[in-house]
């Protein structure tokens, strides 16, 4: 179906931000059932008293999360690439539901923020706690994550005395050295000591999906008005208005009207005044 410069350029930013969507959804969902089938954390999911903890929580969001994005990176490649109006509906609608919760998730984290820092707090010793119990390298690289996302180091801060020292970021000067902040203290101010990385984050997610929903809408009538069947309305001229037809059985020709001569009409041939070729 032929699109217009506008079409094409909705299509495109669909498909990159479908991509971008991809990889976070995997990522999230690959995560979350690591966690939740590891060998070294799958205990904390059988034990009852546990299955309100920040690190059951967290794990089942992170399911959560990826298989949604999953669902709309899969209506929204569907509908953008094979330019199917049904699947872009139920993207744009996806899109605008995950919109709506963002803003939601965000008024509720800032209201309760002293709930939501106390739980990543819990999450964080959870996995401090795992790996030095188990060593599993990809509970280290979560850490190490965490640590130079906040620039922290450990649950005390002390580098050359902190079991997780080689998860621990570059100190900044010469004191980081022996002395960094510790991540349950930064985490539970998260929101005080990082509010600029929160409204980065929660502001581009917003912007993201507002984009994706435009471009979905704009692509699904830019499809709606490619699709649909132009009709040629066709008028008779008043030359030929305002002169009588001919009969059916009579070849007029009315490409050219000239008012002072007569209409030149053409007989139709029968079979006797077709001429035959002399052999």
């Amino acid at each position: 179906m032929q699109l217009d410069g506008c079409g094409r350029a909705c299509k495109y930013i669909l498909f990159v931000f479908n991509l971008i969507f991809a990889v976070l959804g995997f990522a999230f969902l690959g995560l979350g059932m690591w966690l939740r089938l590891n060998n070294s954390t799958r205990d904390i999911f059988r034990v009852e008293a546990l299955n309100s903890s920040a690190f059951v929580m967290a794990v089942t969001v992170l399911i959560a999360l990826g298989s949604v994005m999953l669902i709309v990176v899969l209506f929204g490649d569907y509908g953008a690439c094979s330019e199917k109006r049904l699947s872009l509906h139920v993207f744009s609608a996806l899109v605008a539901v995950l919109a709506v919760a963002e803003v939601v998730v965000g008024v509720l984290a800032y209201s309760r923020r002293s709930q939501v820092e106390n739980g990543i707090a819990e999450f964080y010793i959870t996995m401090y706690t795992l790996y030095l119990a188990s060593g599993d390298p990809v509970i280290g690289f979560i850490l190490t994550i965490i640590h130079k996302m906040l620039h922290c180091c450990g649950v005390t801060g002390l580098v050359q005395f902190e079991f997780v020292k080689k998860t621990c970021p570059e100190p900044d000067g010469f004191f980081q050295k022996f002395k960094m902040p510790n991540c349950p203290e930064i985490m539970v101010n998260f929101f005080d000591s990082k509010e600029s990385l929160v409204i980065g984050v929660f502001v581009g997610t917003g912007i993201l999906l507002i984009m994706a929903l435009i471009c979905s809408i704009t692509l699904n009538k830019k499809i709606q008005s490619a699709s649909s069947p132009q009709y040629i309305i066709l008028t008779h001229s008043t030359s030929v208005l305002a002169n009588p037809q001919p009969p059916q059985h009579e070849l007029v020709s009315t490409s050219y009207s000239y008012p002072d001569q007569d209409p030149v009409i053409f007989t139709p041939l029968t079979v006797a005044n077709i001429p035959v070729p002399q052999i």
